[in-house]
C-alpha cells in the first residue's frame, strides 16, 4: 500500500519574511563573512611574517597584512558593540 500524505500547510517556513530565523539570518551571514575575512588576514599575516623570519624581503606584504587584521578586527570589535549596545 502506498499512503501518501497530503501537504500540510505550516503557514510561514523558516526563512519566509517576518519569522525570527529571518531576521537572524543576516546577523548569521554578518557573522560568517567577518569570521572568514579575519582568518584569512590572519592567515596571510602569520605566513608573510614567516616569510619575512626566514629572509625573504618583502617586508612591506607583511606590514600592510598585519594593518588590514588589525583594521578588520577593529572594526569587527566596534560592530559588536554598536550591535549589543542597542
Amino acid at each position: 500500500m502506498d499512503e501518501r500524505k497530503a501537504p500540510v500547510d505550516d503557514g510561514l517556513g523558516d526563512l519566509e519574511p517576518g519569522t525570527r530565523q529571518r531576521a537572524q539570518l543576516r546577523g548569521r551571514v554578518a557573522d560568517i563573512a567577518w569570521t572568514a575575512l579575519c582568518v584569512v588576514l590572519a592567515l596571510w599575516a602569520v605566513w608573510s611574517a614567516v616569510d619575512l623570519a626566514r629572509g625573504a624581503t618583502a617586508w612591506v606584504y607583511c606590514a600592510v597584512a598585519w594593518v588590514l587584521l588589525a583594521v578588520a578586527l577593529g572594526l569587527r570589535a566596534a560592530a559588536v558593540r554598536r550591535r549589543t549596545s542597542l
